[in-house]
């Protein structure tokens, strides 16, 4: 286990040991390197904002934490800035329309934020576009805004906060893709444990070489392109996610040129390669340097993983580097995952059996195949639970996944009653747990995790159960226009 009790402690050991070490580079337009952070250089910024924030705020408070995609290196900075000085960071996207506004004012107000941190272009932007709505500029103008790209980065008089493992770090709001969003109250000993999890699993070491283009704001972004990195002291490049849908090559050509070792998104964008990136520019990368390609965040289609091997298999892309894995922004971000060195688990079920909850494996055409996302690691539990009994379910039964171990976050900001609902379940008939329920559906074979759907995205017609990603792939084969 790691020898440190909160992220502070861990960023200042790299500052001190390797400060000259590069930590992270951004590419500004998915190509072009336009900065670079040293573990030196974020210890030093972080300090600096830090000072100000400590001048002004208590231990504890809630800071709201929004940069452009752009700005990448100052919203790392300016997240270490907010752990430095006992600050709560919350994080969010950037907005790009009133609404994305009006959402950012329900994340201060839900949160209690006591100030806000970004860059001067984006405070000036906001407080234009909303110049004619009195009531909600007078709302943005009442907190204090700091933009820290304007912060000098001096000999501050920085001092250490009193924290410890169980201290909030920040908070990250669920995708609200079933009702609404929640602020998830993330300790460092959560991100220290699913730092180790992922460390062990996808078997880093310092000559690891990380990519990410997924935004930092949330959980894959932050603890997987920001944290990791930093937990296991090798360098990452950074990318605009934007830069990956206006030219998905970008994504491969940096693998290739930085002999990446770690990197991936969700399953969407290993399709959108296979879809936007042509023959010829295949041509001209090497991903023989791919050690983990990861996937996850949404359902993992066999046929996209069979697509890509095909494809990009010539560039030297080996199937056993795709790691399918499963989390949520409940669990920091990591639940389970299989290992390195192995090729992903494919079964295939019977659909019938899949409309009444059970599993059959079958090798006849109406088969559905479903692609596992590994197992638990370092002690952490799993168990397949009846969602409306809370009984455990047998092998051959699909149920709600509920997990435990210390990744689980601390419940719900000022949600006690969801927090405990969510939270702090256990099993009927034995009184095993705290768990976390998931809201996902799901099987276990030989320690295998196989995810068949969410809770409250499946529909039941004349009996039969019906989910949403199944419908979705029906009608995009059904036509070539969609």
């Amino acid at each position: 286990m790691t020898r440190y009790s909160t992220l502070v402690e861990l960023l200042c050991d790299r500052a001190q040991n390797t400060p000259n070490q590069t930590a992270y580079t951004f590419l500004s337009d998915g190509e072009t390197e336009a900065g670079t952070l040293t573990y030196g250089e974020l210890d030093q910024q972080a300090r600096a904002i830090a000072t100000q924030l400590q001048a002004i705020t208590t231990p504890g408070d809630r800071a709201l934490v929004v940069y452009p995609y752009s700005n990448s290196l100052e919203f790392i900075a300016t997240f270490f800035g907010c752990l430095y000085a006992g600050v709560i960071a919350v994080t969010d996207n950037p907005p790009r329309n009133l609404e994305g506004i009006n959402q950012l004012r329900d994340r201060v107000i839900s949160t209690q934020c006591t100030i806000i941190l970004s860059t001067q272009q984006l405070l000036d932007q906001v407080q234009k576009n909303i110049k004619h709505l009195p009531e909600l500029a007078t709302q943005w103008a009442a907190l204090p805004h700091i933009a820290t790209d304007t912060v000098a980065k001096g000999n501050e008089n920085w001092t250490a906060p009193d924290l410890g493992p169980d201290s909030l770090a920040f908070m990250q709001h669920t995708s609200g893709s079933t009702g609404t969003p929640k602020a998830v109250m993330v300790s460092h000993q959560n991100l220290l444990h699913n730092s180790q999890l992922i460390y062990q699993c996808f078997e880093h070491h310092e000559q690891s070489r990380g990519l990410m283009w997924l935004p930092l704001f949330h959980d894959m972004g932050l603890v997987g392109g920001v944290i990791q990195p930093l937990f296991g002291g090798f360098p990452v490049m950074l990318m605009s996610p934007i830069s990956l849908i206006q030219k998905p090559f970008n994504w491969l050509q940096a693998m290739s040129k930085y002999q990446i070792t770690t990197s991936g998104g969700s399953n969407f964008a290993y399709d959108l390669l296979c879809q936007k990136v042509s023959p010829e520019q295949r041509a001209t990368v090497d991903l023989s340097h791919c050690e983990v390609a990861f996937s996850g965040a949404e359902p993992i289609r066999a046929e996209t993983l069979d697509r890509f091997m095909e494809l990009f298999g010539p560039c030297g892309f080996r199937r056993e580097a795709f790691y399918p894995c499963y989390g949520m922004a409940e669990t920091t971000l990591f639940i389970t995952g299989g290992r390195k060195t192995e090729a992903p688990i494919i079964l295939n079920v019977e659909r019938a059996a899949l409309e009444q909850n059970k599993v059959v494996i079958s090798a006849s055409e109406t088969a559905r195949p479903i692609v596992g996302c590994g197992r638990v690691w370092l002690g952490d539990q799993l168990q397949i639970v009846n969602p409306e009994t809370s009984l455990a379910c047998q092998t051959d039964e699909i149920g709600e996944i509920w997990v435990a171990g210390p990744g689980i976050a601390q419940g719900y900001w000022q949600k006690p009653e969801e927090t405990q609902q969510t939270f702090q379940v256990h099993i009927a008939e034995t009184g095993e747990g705290p768990f976390l329920r998931t809201g996902d559906l799901g099987f276990v074979r030989e320690g295998e995790l196989f995810i068949t759907g969410r809770l409250k995205d499946m529909m039941i017609l004349w009996g039969r159960n019906h989910y949403p990603q199944h419908i979705e792939q029906t009608v995009e084969k059904s036509h070539p226009a969609l």
